[in-house]
Parts: C-alpha cells; structure tokens; sequence
C-alpha cells in the first residue's frame, strides 16, 4: 500500500469512529449495484463514468441486453427458460424499436443493418 491508501484508511476509521457514517441517506438499506455483467470487467469503471455522464443512450444499453439474452439463449437447455428468454428477448427489441422510431433513427443505414441482421435470428 502506498502512503495516499494509508492516510485515505486512517481518515476513514477515524470518521467511523466519530460516528460520521451514522446517519447518512440509505443507511443499513442494500446497495443498488449497476448490472454490468455483460461489460468486460476492464472496462466496467469507464463504462459507469460514461454512463453517469449521459454519454450512452438508451438504445446502446438495450441493443447489449439483446446481445446478452442472446448468448443465454444459445446456451440455455431447459425448453421453459429457454422460452421465457425468447420472450424477453422479444420485450427488449419492441422497447429497442420503440426508442429507435422516437429518435427518428430508423432512416439510417447502419440501423437497417442491424434490424436484417437481427430478423435473419429469428427466422
């Protein structure tokens, strides 16, 4: 440890002590953690500091849930899950187009791509 973990440790128990922490906002309450399995862990922090800066749309986030269904998907053997993934995989790409058609983004190429891409999936 370097000397800025060691003097960041003392001040922390210090507070601790002093009862700094006692009556902070969602005290003894769970934390709400970010769902990032479908982000590589090396880029999970730049992702979350993007994110918390309104840098990534809505649509990016739903078009990596579409692609992390998938992969489930694929690997799922039980025919009950394997339709309740089908299902809310369906859910998501109804959301994805809902957000697409509202931006008005449906004109591009690239989204044209994507959406033949993703109807030869299903097909």
């Amino acid at each position: 440890m370097d000397i800025s973990h060691i003097i960041a440790e003392e001040r922390i128990k210090k507070a601790q002590a002093e009862g700094e922490f006692d009556h902070l906002p969602g005290s003894g309450k769970p934390l709400q953690l970010d769902d990032l399995a479908h982000i590589p862990p090396e880029l999970r922090q730049a992702y979350r500091m993007m994110k918390n800066a309104n840098m990534v749309s809505e649509e990016s986030v739903l078009k990596q849930g579409l692609m992390t269904i998938e992969q489930l998907i694929e690997r799922c053997h039980d025919e009950d899950e394997r339709h309740k993934l089908k299902k809310e995989l369906t859910e998501k790409q109804l959301k994805l187009n809902q957000v697409v058609e509202k931006k008005g983004m449906t004109h591009s190429a690239a989204y044209r791509d994507y959406q033949r891409q993703i109807q030869r999936k299903f097909l």
